[in-house]
């Protein structure tokens, strides 16, 4: 007579202690905090013991690696993936892009493990992983100083610490409208209550710095908000201030994270 299997049997597993997604996360967040410190994929790769292809896998699906292949890659397959299934999208994309099957896997996520876009909440990725999204947009936006970079940046800083000119700590949140996209207006915590600083008074103080060593706040403009405004500034490298307010408001030295 058959025997009918207990619910929940099956083959053990020969690594019990083995988890897959853990080991994915561990490796992803290593290869992330290296790439940060601009490391080469061959070096990341050296001290991982991981092939370079691997690594870039790695750092995709951190959502921290850029390169216009990368990108084509992405937007194409995506594009197949609406209608086809997973491997037939992969086929299709490397029909158009006239690149092999293996040259495209290489430029997607793992498929096991969570895949964290560029756009991913940051409670959701790792630490390493969002010190380089900070690095990485903080390099656009000194290659490129537009608004649209500057405002990148902080998207990339929130939560962060700061502390303002008299050397108070604040962080601050942007919030998601309906549509899904951030809202131009940060909120500023800072014990008990929250207050509310608009897009529109950073960029208007942006273009008020004249100076590289702004010696106070409203130097800044008379503007709402620009006490936070000041410290966010100093964080994000845009002015200096003066040697007895940086005893107040920590030293570049201290501002790496």
């Amino acid at each position: 007579m058959k025997k009918t299997r207990k619910p929940g049997g099956g083959r053990k597993k020969l690594k019990p202690e083995y988890d897959a997604g853990k080991n994915l996360k561990e490796q992803m967040d290593a290869a992330a905090t290296l790439y940060g410190e601009d490391c080469s994929l061959q070096s990341i790769g050296d001290a991982l013991n991981l092939n370079p292809i691997k690594v870039r896998k790695l750092l995709i699906t951190a959502g921290v690696y850029e390169s216009e292949v990368a990108e084509k890659v992405k937007k194409t397959f995506e594009e197949y993936r609406e209608i086809q299934d997973y491997k037939t999208s992969i086929l299709s994309t490397a029909n158009t892009l006239q690149l092999s099957k293996a040259s495209v896997t290489s430029y997607l996520p793992y498929k096991k493990g969570v895949y964290f876009p560029s756009t991913a909440e940051k409670e959701k990725i790792s630490v390493g992983a969002e010190r380089q999204r900070r690095y990485r947009v903080m390099k656009r936006w000194k290659a490129d100083p537009t608004e649209e970079n500057l405002w990148g940046v902080v998207v990339a800083y929130a939560g962060v610490k700061f502390k303002t000119y008299s050397g108070l700590p604040f962080s601050y949140e942007i919030k998601k409208g309906r549509n899904g996209e951030y809202t131009k207006e940060l909120w500023i915590d800072r014990r008990e209550k929250s207050k509310s600083l608009a897009w529109s008074s950073i960029v208007l103080a942006l273009g008020n710095i004249k100076d590289e060593v702004v010696e106070r706040p409203k130097a800044l403009g008379d503007i709402r908000g620009v006490a936070y405004i000041y410290g966010m500034f100093y964080r994000f490298g845009l002015i200096d201030v003066p040697d007895e307010v940086k005893e107040k408001m920590g030293h570049p030295k201290d501002r790496k994270k």
